[in-house]
Order: C-alpha cells, then sequence, then structure tokens
C-alpha cells in the first residue's frame, strides 16, 4: 500500500514536471512570436490585406546641342482589374472590348481570371483611358505610365534608337545611357478587405517616383536634318544600297551628325520601313528588323578605298620616307614581285612629285609610299592612329578594323594597304585617324554624350573623353591641311569645293568584293576651313547606280551639307 501511495506520488510530481515544462515551452514561442517575430508576422499579414503596384518613372529626355528635346515622353495608360471589386463583368467586357478595340473572347479571357490584379492593355493612349474612367465602372483600374516618344519621327534614328514596351532602352543612345535616363519607380500601396475589395476609407500610401537625368547630346538638328536632306537626294538619284554621312568636330570629337539613311520611324520601331514583296516567317521578320536598326557608319566595316591615302601620306612624310617635292613616276600600272597593280588613269600620270600624286590620287605613288615605309612602319603608325582599336564612341556595338596579320604581310599586300585595299575598317574609325592629322597630331574620342541635367536645365554631369596627345608631329599635321587643301582646289576633290572657304578633301571609288562584280562604294572625306579645322565630314554610298567615282557622286553631297552648315556654324569665309 506504502509503495502504491508513493508510486502515485512520483507519477503526478512527473505529469506536473511535464506540464511545467510544456507550459515553459508554450511561454517561448509566444513570446517568440509576440515580441521577436512581430514585426514579421504583422508584415505577413498586411500583405494580405495590402496590394502594392508600381508608378513608373518619366525617363530622362535626350536633347541636342542646343536643347531641343529629340526624345521624350507622352503620357499613356495601363488598364487592368481586380476581379473581386468587379460588380457587373458583362458591362466590363463589354466597354473594355469597345474602348480597347480588343475581341470580346481575349477580354472576356482576363477579366474572369481570379487573380488579385489582371493586366488588360499597356500603352493606352490618355484620351482613351480617360473615356473609361468616366464610366466609373468598379474593379477598373487606370493607372496612367509613359511612353517614350520622339518628336521627330526617324530623325537620326540609328543614333538614338527606341524603348520596348517597358520603356527600357533596346538600341542607340537609349540603351548606352540607360541608367542615366531610366529614373527610379515609384509604389502606390493600397489597403483591401478579405476578399480582396480595397478599403476607400483606407487613405493609400505613395512613394513618388524619380524621373531619370536629361541626356543632352552633341548632335545638332538642323545639322542632322540638312545632312539627312542630302543623304536622301542622292540615295534616290543614284538608286544606292544606303548611304552614311557623319558631321564631327575633329577637335574634340563632337559627332554633330550621324547619318544613315534610310532611317526608320521611332514611334513605329518595329515596322520595316519597306513593303515586303512576300510574307516571311517570325524569325526573318526579326533579321530584317535587326538589318533594319544597324548603324552602318560603325557597326559595319569596309574597304577604305583612296580616302585612305591620307594615313599612307601621313605615315610617309612622319618618317621622311618621302616628302612633298619627292619624285615618282607613273606608267599606268606598279609591278610589285609578279603582280601588276593599275593605275585608275590607264594611260598614266607621267612624272609627278607626291603632292601632285596625292592630288591626282594616284596609286603607283602610294605603293612606292607603302614599300618604303615597309612593313613594321606601316603597322607601327596603324597602330598610333587608332586604327587597331576601336574608336570608344559612346554606342552599342562598335565593329573593329579587320587586318592582315604582320607576319602575312608581303610586298603585294602591303602595296594594295598603302591605297586603301584588302583590309576594313569603319567610317568613324576612318574621321577619327584623319581628325588626328589636321587637328595638331592629337587622337580624339569621337562621341554624342556631353552632360546630363534636371528638368531646370541645371548641370547634374559632364562627361570627359580620352585624347592621346602629339601622335604625329605639327609639322607633318600643317603639311598634310596643305596637301589635301589642293587635292579639292586643283585635283580630284574639285567637287567638294565651298565658294568661299578654304576646304580640303579626299575622294575614294572602291570596289565591293568579289572584285569584278560592277559594285562599288563611292565616299569623299572633307574638312574646313583647311588651315584651321572646325568640321570634318564623310560620306560614303553604297553600290550607286550608273556612274560611281567619289569624286563624281559623293564629293557633291558634302559640298551641299558644307555649304549649309558652314555659314550655320559661324565660320567665316577665307579672305580673298
Amino acid at each position: 500500500m506504502q509503495v502504491s501511495k508513493a508510486y502515485h506520488r512520483r507519477k503526478i510530481v512527473l505529469y506536473m514536471f511535464v506540464v511545467i515544462i510544456l507550459f515553459v515551452c508554450l511561454t517561448g514561442v509566444l513570446v517568440n512570436l509576440m515580441i521577436f517575430d512581430s514585426e514579421k508576422y504583422i508584415e505577413k499579414a498586411n500583405e494580405l490585406h495590402e496590394r502594392e503596384r508600381d508608378i513608373k518613372a518619366a525617363r530622362g529626355k535626350i536633347l541636342d546641342r542646343n536643347g531641343v528635346v529629340i526624345a521624350s515622353n507622352k503620357t499613356v495608360c495601363t488598364i487592368s482589374v481586380v476581379y473581386n471589386q468587379i460588380e457587373n463583368h458583362e458591362e466590363v467586357i463589354e466597354v473594355l472590348s469597345k474602348e480597347l478595340e480588343l475581341s470580346k473572347e481575349e477580354v472576356t479571357k482576363k477579366v474572369m481570371k481570379v487573380s488579385s490584379r489582371e493586366k488588360i492593355k499597356s500603352n493606352v493612349l490618355k484620351e482613351v483611358g480617360d473615356r473609361i474612367r468616366e464610366y466609373n465602372l468598379p474593379g477598373v483600374k487606370i493607372d496612367e505610365d509613359y511612353k517614350r516618344y520622339y518628336p521627330y519621327s526617324s530623325l537620326a534614328s540609328k543614333v538614338l534608337g527606341f524603348t520596348g514596351a517597358d520603356n527600357q532602352g533596346i538600341v542607340g543612345l537609349e540603351v548606352t545611357y540607360e541608367d542615366v535616363l531610366k529614373g527610379k519607380s515609384g509604389k502606390i500601396l493600397t489597403v483591401t478587405d478579405a476578399r480582396g475589395i480595397e478599403l476607400e476609407a483606407v487613405a493609400e500610401k505613395r512613394l513618388e517616383p524619380v524621373a531619370g537625368k536629361n541626356l543632352v547630346t552633341s548632335i545638332d538638328v538642323n545639322i542632322q536634318k540638312y545632312a539627312e536632306q542630302a543623304a536622301k537626294k542622292v540615295l534616290e538619284s543614284k538608286e544606292a544600297k544606303r548611304v552614311s554621312v557623319i558631321i564631327m568636330n575633329p577637335q574634340n570629337g563632337e559627332i554633330y551628325a550621324m547619318v544613315n539613311v534610310p532611317e526608320y520611324d521611332l514611334n513605329n520601331p518595329f515596322e520595316l520601313n519597306y513593303i515586303l514583296e512576300e510574307d516571311v516567317d517570325s524569325k526573318e521578320y526579326q533579321n530584317l528588323l535587326n538589318k533594319m536598326w544597324r548603324n552602318e557608319s560603325i557597326n559595319d566595316t569596309y574597304e577604305p578605298g583612296s580616302t585612305f591615302k591620307i594615313f599612307t601620306a601621313t605615315a610617309g612624310l612622319e618618317t621622311k620616307v618621302i616628302t612633298p617635292n619627292s619624285t615618282f613616276s607613273c606608267p599606268g600600272y606598279k609591278i610589285v614581285d609578279d603582280r601588276r597593280i593599275r593605275c585608275h588613269k590607264a594611260g598614266g600620270h607621267g612624272a609627278e612629285n607626291f603632292v601632285e600624286g596625292t592630288m591626282n590620287s594616284c596609286n603607283p605613288v602610294f605603293i612606292d609610299t607603302g614599300l618604303r615605309l615597309g612593313v613594321d612602319k606601316f603597322y607601327e603608325y596603324f597602330e598610333k592612329l587608332g586604327l587597331f582599336e576601336k574608336t570608344g564612341v559612346d554606342l552599342p556595338g562598335e565593329a573593329g578594323s579587320i587586318m592582315h596579320k604582320k607576319e602575312n604581310v608581303g610586298n603585294v599586300e602591303l602595296a594594295t594597304l598603302s591605297f586603301g585595299q584588302s583590309f576594313q575598317i569603319t567610317p568613324l574609325q576612318l574621321l577619327r585617324m584623319t581628325s588626328a592629322v589636321i587637328n595638331g597630331g592629337n587622337l580624339i574620342t569621337p562621341h554624342l554624350g556631353i552632360k546630363t541635367t534636371d528638368n531646370s536645365g541645371n548641370i547634374i554631369d559632364e562627361f570627359e573623353y580620352d585624347v592621346t596627345e602629339s601622335v604625329i608631329t605639327l609639322e607633318t599635321c600643317e603639311t598634310m591641311k596643305g596637301i589635301l587643301e589642293k587635292v579639292v582646289a586643283e585635283g580630284t576633290g574639285k567637287n567638294g569645293y565651298v565658294e568661299g572657304y578654304a576646304v580640303g578633301g579626299k575622294t575614294a571609288t572602291s570596289e565591293k568584293l568579289p572584285r569584278g562584280n560592277g559594285k562599288y562604294i563611292s565616299s569623299y572625306l572633307g574638312f574646313a576651313p583647311a588651315n584651321n579645322p572646325q568640321v570634318i565630314g564623310i560620306c560614303i554610298i553604297d553600290e550607286p547606280e550608273g556612274i560611281y567615282y567619289g569624286g563624281t557622286v559623293a564629293a557633291p553631297v558634302m559640298q551641299e551639307i558644307f555649304d549649309n552648315i558652314l555659314p550655320y556654324l559661324g565660320i567665316e569665309k577665307s579672305a580673298k
């Protein structure tokens, strides 16, 4: 009996101990929930009764150098529905299908979907959004948003680029400066009941968006217009494949205009700028769009032809293997090893000095110069003048030069390199190299971005770009400016002459690969004033029909552009 009582006492004590342990554990859990994890669970509870949505920030504007807006924003609307708040589903379907011009089947599918919020359509015109708002339909939400808008439509399309449905940059300056332009989204927080219906008595919380910075560029709308008009004219008259024009300040690399016609409509960038003759699948259509968006001035390389003789002349003068008075003889060809390389003048130019050879664009003169230079010096100056590297322009997808490996270059290869064949560079690489030749020897960085500002015009950031000084001597620069002025005044570039101005330049006519196909690239590079260049430009015409010589078809394009922009830039005429 005594054993039984002792046993029961121990059992009772054990039970009490277990109860106390459970109580302590439960108390610990409650303390943890109520004190240490309270914020977490309050947040989870709030999530059940709070609905958050983004307020998109206004994208920064893009402006030309004079403050003209070339990329802006339009207010648009995003239309969505909250299933639990809709009182009359049939009415909502009827109104939205009519106002948004969508099929009833498509709208019905979205309206009847049980979700916290279902988007019906974005980028809706503001006036349409306002009309829908007037119906005052419970459960239908109209949020104002922004869509990119380009007031000049196709102007500088392949430079500016465009944005996608989410207003994010896709190509061009829009993607290069995405972090500058995009801004920071805001938030709207609304409180709902257990059914997901917003409580009107509870004020919504807002975190206001921060607009993106404005980007001021070196583009000049007027110069871009002049250049596009001249390029379009020759594109149509010569039935060319395309025409590219770049206008730049050779002293600091600021690009005033970059034209690649045909351009495309920035407000409708997913529509081809021509009519397809036959249907294509979606993959091929995308390939055609990618080709249309391509900026040939920097994304594509080409054989520069005789405009590259500027390089050979510069390297020859720098190394003193030639002087302006060096004499040559041109019988109409030059035999290099076992190869007979022709001059463009079949009968030859006869006896001539180096200046005359440049004015005549005589191939044998430049073959001789290149062979005197030798492979090592040729490649040394190719590197010095920045042709082995990309220019560093602030645009996506820049191509680099395509050049022989040095060890594979023999006399024949060196001969063809010397007059601009058997290798490829971009138009902008050629322009950068020539700028160094005429600006006193400084290798600048071509660029478009100048600074960022706020909406009051206050400067936020100013951009700086690399300059490599004195890549060639001032003496060579002065000599080259004089020679290239003579090319325009008396030589093959005379169609680039502008009345009242001293202009320097060089023409080129290069046959496309494969040789003998009858397809050519005509080009002309010019600058003014010749003694103190403030503007440099290049015009490249791809596959002109009929007469295709650079001096005949490309030089007049630049002459027309310079005739308009030199007075516009305030460049005074030369004293007579």
